[in-house]
């Protein structure tokens, strides 16, 4: 019997040291993601700005669905501000003309997920 709760000892004690891994490899990643700093956006000029409204169809939630696409949107290059009112299901982007065009900001709502769940209608600009 004691033979046996040596061996579970053993056991057990080669499962904790080999289950035990090295963690400041994923501290310091976490630390330098979140001390990167932030993208910052190129000024544009006031002759190339341009506003776009559209709605939105397939948004099941203000925080999943439309927080996703404003961080989308917002992300890309040219990009000033971009609002998506999940209750209105209609976003609001101000750009730069130069840069993006109300096709290609269509094209990214509707990549975002799995890139049927969106549809963008009534695009005025």
């Amino acid at each position: 019997m004691n033979f046996k709760k040596s061996i579970a000892m053993a056991v057990l004690s080669g499962l904790l040291f080999a289950s035990c891994k090295d963690n400041k490899a994923e501290v310091k990643a976490e630390t330098t993601s979140e001390t990167a700093a932030p993208k910052v956006k190129k000024e544009i000029a006031a002759a190339n700005l341009q506003t776009a409204s559209f709605k939105i169809e397939g948004m099941t939630c203000a925080i999943g669905c439309a927080a996703t696409i404003q961080e989308e949107l917002t992300a890309l290059d040219g990009v000033q501000t971009a609002k998506v009112d999940f209750d209105k299901k209609l976003a609001t982007v101000t750009f730069d003309k130069t840069v993006q065009t109300p096709k290609s900001l269509t094209k990214v709502v509707q990549a975002t997920g799995d890139g049927k769940t969106y549809k963008v209608s009534d695009m005025k600009s």
